[in-house]
């Protein structure tokens, strides 16, 4: 407490501003390469609200993950490829009804939860108190997660592998005009399959043609 406020509220409420104008920098921009970078910084700003509730572990590998790993491929990905910006710009006005009815609907959201702030306020949901210094962040994700939200864990696994699997199938389409090479068919290929020896007769050049 400094000057009578609160520093950890106003730096939560400081990376929450961040995050949020960033988000909408990310489908605003016209730019990929702008929006990639918004994104990072997004996902930067949720990483420090991480480390604020005293999660650092979940911080850390969002920071590592998506920002380190992740989001830099993807950049990497926009900047090598050639984009032409002509159709997003064309595209945006028309996608712009579904975009303000689907905001109007957030808003909608938005308000209802601030009509229901007595039930979802701070004061019944307070900040988490601080912890020991040898109190591991690590043990107790894995303890929570491994124990009480098991089948949750779960679950999101299959759901994660069953996409997988999907986005494999569908990259994987065998179609009828495409030419595809069986390398385990080419080695099984014997000559009598790919060859024929002919017999012919000899001919004798005929008159004037040099042989």
């Amino acid at each position: 407490m400094i000057f009578g406020i609160d520093i950890q509220l106003a730096l939560f409420y400081l990376f929450s501003a961040v995050m949020l104008g960033a988000a909408l920098a990310v489908i605003s921009a016209r730019n990929p390469v702008y929006s990639a970078l918004f994104l990072v910084l997004t996902f930067f700003s949720a990483a420090s609200l991480w480390i604020l509730l005293q999660v650092e572990f979940l911080g850390i590998v969002l920071v590592v993950v998506y920002v380190g790993a992740v989001m830099v491929l993807f950049l990497f990905v926009v900047m090598m490829l050639d984009i032409n910006l002509d159709p997003l710009k064309e595209g945006f006005t028309r996608y712009l009804p579904v975009g303000i009815g689907v905001a109007i609907v957030m808003a909608g959201e938005l308000l209802l939860v601030l009509w229901a702030r007595d039930r979802l306020g701070p004061d019944r949901f307070p900040a988490p108190p601080l912890r020991d210094a040898d109190y591991s962040n690590t043990r107790a994700v894995g303890e929570w997660m491994y124990t009480q939200f098991l089948l949750p864990f779960e679950v999101a696994g299959i759901i994660l592998l069953v996409a997988i699997v999907a986005a494999i199938a569908l990259t994987q389409r065998r179609r009828s005009d495409a030419r595809v090479q069986v390398p385990a068919r080419q080695v099984r290929v014997k000559r009598e399959e790919r060859v024929r020896l002919v017999k012919m007769k000899s001919e004798m050049p005929a008159k004037g043609e040099k042989g």
